[in-house]
């Protein structure tokens, strides 16, 4: 796919390439342990439709299903999937010989790092001509954008679920600049024909901060693990603030427990006015 526009090399785009390098690519060590599968709760669709009770239903609900819904559903299916079934899933559509899987964590850097240059490059901006009938609908390059970024914040809440804590870290922060950077108003990453932002991805924050809390909590200074579960939260989904707060309380060491109060104290004063 071709982009029909080219990120516009922006200063905020400067900066986020800039605190990326920053990193320090090099602590992909021995913590990439392993891949884990991905959550079949996280990064979930937009909608929950009733129990399937079986194919031809299964079959009927698919059909009826957008476009973007169905690029996530076959995300999952081929990270599923045993190896030697995959050419029996995909075969006809694409050409599969000998797909291996990638090695572990670095692999999972990789292509959050690639993923990242893609879009801030444009890769998935795709726009259409809007008018009144679909101005509700996303562009193939949307949709694209949208399962490519929940499949790499399943293999972030994998890292986290299997102890790889800076991995995990780094995919989900890597993650929250791109958002921060769509929220900020730019339109060189992907295309809204409506009000746009991050909301719009449908992101299972609950899940997510879940994963991003305990990678905080085990690799963060009280300071710091305070300052960055506040900001998320204020990002992201600020209008759960109280729920989020307690999952960041629950995984935090005393130090930053301490840290933490001041700002859940801050929250009840607000609820008690």
């Amino acid at each position: 796919m071709q982009p029909a526009t080219v990120g516009k090399g922006s200063s905020s785009a400067v900066r986020l390439r800039a605190w990326r390098d920053e990193l320090g690519w090099e602590q992909r060590d021995a913590i990439a342990q392993g891949r884990a599968a991905p959550s079949s709760t996280s990064g979930g669709g937009r909608r929950m439709t009733s129990r399937i009770t079986n194919l031809e239903m299964l079959r009927k609900a698919l059909r009826g299903m957008s476009r973007g819904d169905l690029l996530i559903i076959a995300e999952r299916a081929i990270e599923l999937v045993p190896r030697e079934t995959l050419k029996a899933l995909v075969g006809g559509y694409v050409l599969v010989d000998g797909v291996a899987d990638a090695s572990a964590a670095n692999a999972l850097l990789d292509e959050v790092q690639k993923f990242q240059v893609d879009s801030l490059a444009g890769r998935y901006f795709e726009d259409f001509e809007v008018n009144s009938r679909n101005c509700t609908e996303y562009s193939r390059g949307t949709d694209a954008f949208i399962a490519e970024f929940k499949r790499l914040l399943c293999g972030g809440i994998g890292a986290s679920d299997t102890g790889q804590y800076g991995v995990a870290r780094h995919t989900f922060e890597l993650l929250f600049a791109l958002l921060r950077h769509i929220d900020e108003g730019h339109d060189d990453v992907i295309f809204f024909a409506d009000e746009g932002g991050s909301w719009q991805l449908g992101v299972d924050w609950h899940n997510v901060f879940a994963a991003y809390f305990r990678c905080l909590a085990e690799t963060a200074t009280a300071a710091y693990f305070a300052t960055n579960v506040d900001q998320t939260i204020e990002d992201f989904a600020g209008h759960e603030r109280p729920q989020h707060l307690r999952t960041a309380h629950a995984v935090a060491n005393a130090a930053q427990r301490a840290a933490l109060d001041p700002l859940e104290r801050r929250v009840a004063d607000r609820r008690r006015r």
